[in-house]
């Protein structure tokens, strides 16, 4: 196999819990090299999909290649070269220095190795001399999130798979954390894949942002998702009823469906309303936030239509014409056929 070869590629994959599909993967590739960020509500299936991509579990039904070759579950191949750094920290019974250590004795590298301990403290920030000697349970929770952190770090891994790496740790830590993820790519060319509700920090370091919901994946990024209760209106179309009084009108789905999915690129948005049929959706809401996509360079708004937030894709051009910032009211608009239903 070449270089050109992608560093995952998942074809038809679906992965149950007992009965409970969670995943539903037709094709999924990842560059070699890339960072991709992975958005979406808590058990959609994120978790799921990164403890596949580390093959720590095998997949239902379909197959995982790693740089164009199939994989098994803890295989020796990728064991040490894919490494996945879960929300809480699982750290051994044992020193700092042993916990980080371990990856290489494993491998049974023995040159350096108080040497290699340091530098990987330090690129997470904590001195060798205060933090080496001590106990798994004499560190806070960003010390041990960051101490797992050099633990995978000292392997210099070809994938860092990275849960929500900084939910439930101090700021200082979360920095640092986030600075060694981009170390590693820069230094080592590590492919990257991280879960995070932090949008913010997602779009301004990844190359491309996968939307998961219901274990479904869009590959264009978070997508709007609108839950029912929803009511029939007539044969075609059902109605959904804002707490503010506002209805949106949705296609009737064709089969057995509870969750529609209205894409961004399917939403436009302007200052007032126009005159229109019932089929074509204006919202009035505001401007809740604003971050900009690197890659694109397009702003990622976020609409807050009361009890409901809408997300689409702005170009600097369009913020120019209409004057946008945070807090200015607008109107989106979208029509009924438009909606996608999962």
């Amino acid at each position: 196999m070449t270089n050109l070869e992608p560093a995952y590629h998942l074809k038809d994959i679906r992965h149950y819990y007992g009965d409970k599909k969670v995943l539903d993967i037709d094709r999924l590739k990842i560059e070699n090299g890339s960072i991709t960020g992975l958005i979406g509500p808590n058990g959609s299936g994120k978790s799921t999909l990164l403890k596949l991509l580390a093959f720590a579990q095998k997949p239902s039904m379909g197959s995982i290649l790693y740089k164009g070759r199939p994989e098994l579950p803890f295989s020796s191949t990728v064991r040490s070269r894919v490494t996945l750094l879960t929300q809480k920290p699982y750290l051994l019974k044992r020193t700092v220095f042993e916990n980080i250590a371990y990856g290489l004795k494993i491998r049974k590298e023995k040159n350096n190795i108080e040497k290699r301990v340091k530098k990987a403290l330090l690129n997470v920030g904590l001195d060798y001399e205060n933090f080496a000697a001590r106990l798994w349970h004499e560190l806070s929770g960003g010390e041990a999130q960051r101490v797992a952190m050099a633990a995978r770090l000292i392997l210099k891994p070809e994938v860092l798979l990275l849960d929500e790496p900084v939910a439930s740790v101090d700021t200082e830590s979360a920095r640092l954390i986030r600075e060694a993820s981009l170390n590693a790519r820069k230094l080592w060319g590590t492919t990257l894949v991280i879960a995070s509700h932090d949008l913010q920090w997602l779009y301004s370091i990844s190359d491309r942002q996968l939307s998961i919901f219901k274990g479904n994946i869009f590959s264009t990024g978070i997508e709007n998702i609108i839950t029912g209760p929803f009511e029939k209106q007539d044969k075609k179309t059902l109605i959904k009823n804002l707490e503010d009084g506002q209805i949106i009108t949705l296609n009737l789905p064709e089969q057995t469906a509870c969750t529609a999915i209205i894409k961004k690129k399917h939403i436009s948005i302007d200052l007032e309303k126009q005159p229109g049929n019932g089929h074509l959706n204006q919202l009035s809401g505001h401007i809740a936030s604003m971050l900009l996509e690197k890659k694109s360079e397009t702003i990622m708004a976020t609409i807050s239509i009361n009890d409901l937030s809408l997300i689409l894709k702005l170009s600097p051009e369009k913020i120019r014409l209409l004057n946008l910032y945070p807090g200015k009211k607008v109107v989106l608009k979208f029509h009924a056929h438009d909606v996608e239903w999962i």
